[in-house]
């Protein structure tokens, strides 16, 4: 089997200022300028490119798909090339841009350009899933890059916050991104991907652990982060406290982890601010 990566789009978006405060009351973002829709969090862009994922994984053969027993949001990667303006709109386009063998099955990245106005790259995300139980493809191009926990981050600590996910925290994060997969509403869903639990989306975790860490900086303006990137090590179970542990890496570039109910949800952690 092979796969043939088209480029896909455009899909238009627009950065709703409304949405943008009900996105900040579901991921607990209490940011005064970002609860009134007056800046953009830096993972509110995601909520704008499920289509545009969906149409670039449809390029994997159906015959592959046949074989795939399960699919998990394996890792998140955006950066933002500028802070982004509340009303402003962004075009995505969509291409997998890698895919490897892994023990559990093939990761296929799915890069995505959100281009502003003046044709300008405004962000880019690379969003990969884990396949699980495929195998056969061929390797394919670049995966993103790399945002390992550094060992000696370890040894310099910046802080640790906590953030209470409440049982309806699903809900309301399902209503500004449209994301109403069962698994997050139904016990019985949940178990038959693997969990005894209903739990949080994984981007809303990933939502709530940037914010979290700007508190742990003191920095209250959005527009200063650059890059985030996590790998979802575990889902986040609804009900239960989320903590984030913040470590420095170098000037501007520090480290996370996140755990709830017992497990480490969010693992390998980056957060780089704007020089």
């Amino acid at each position: 089997m092979t796969v043939n990566p088209g480029r896909h789009g455009p899909y238009p978006g627009h950065l709703d200022p409304e949405a943008i405060s009900a996105y900040a009351a579901a991921t607990g973002d209490d940011t005064a300028s970002v609860a009134a829709g007056a800046a953009v969090p830096a993972i509110f862009p995601v909520i704008l490119v499920f289509t545009a994922v969906e149409t670039a994984r449809a390029d994997i053969p159906e015959e592959a798909w046949a074989r795939v027993r399960g699919g998990v949001h394996g890792e998140h990667d955006i950066v933002l090339h500028r802070p982004l303006v509340p009303g402003e709109s962004l075009t995505t386009w969509s291409q997998i841009s890698g895919m490897r063998a892994s023990r559990a099955g093939t990761r296929v990245t799915v890069h995505l350009e959100q281009i502003d106005a003046d044709g300008l790259p405004a962000v880019e995300q690379w969003w990969t899933m884990v396949l699980l139980g495929l195998d056969g493809l061929p390797d394919l191009g670049t995966m993103p890059a790399e945002h390992r926990f550094p060992d000696t981050a370890r040894a310099n600590p910046l802080g640790s916050t906590s953030h209470r996910i409440e049982g309806q925290t699903a809900h309301r994060y399902a209503e500004v991104s449209g994301d109403w997969s069962a698994h997050h509403f139904h016990i019985e869903a949940a178990r038959a991907a693997g969990f005894d639990f209903v739990f949080a989306h994984g981007l809303a975790t990933m939502a709530i652990c940037t914010h979290r860490m700007l508190g742990i900086l003191g920095v209250d303006d959005p527009g200063m982060v650059a890059r985030v990137a996590v790998r979802f090590a575990s889902a986040t179970p609804l009900g239960c406290d989320l903590t984030v542990n913040a470590y420095g890496v170098e000037q501007r570039s520090l480290a996370f982890e996140a755990t709830a109910g017992g497990a480490t949800t969010i693992t390998h952690g980056r957060l780089e601010l704007r020089r």
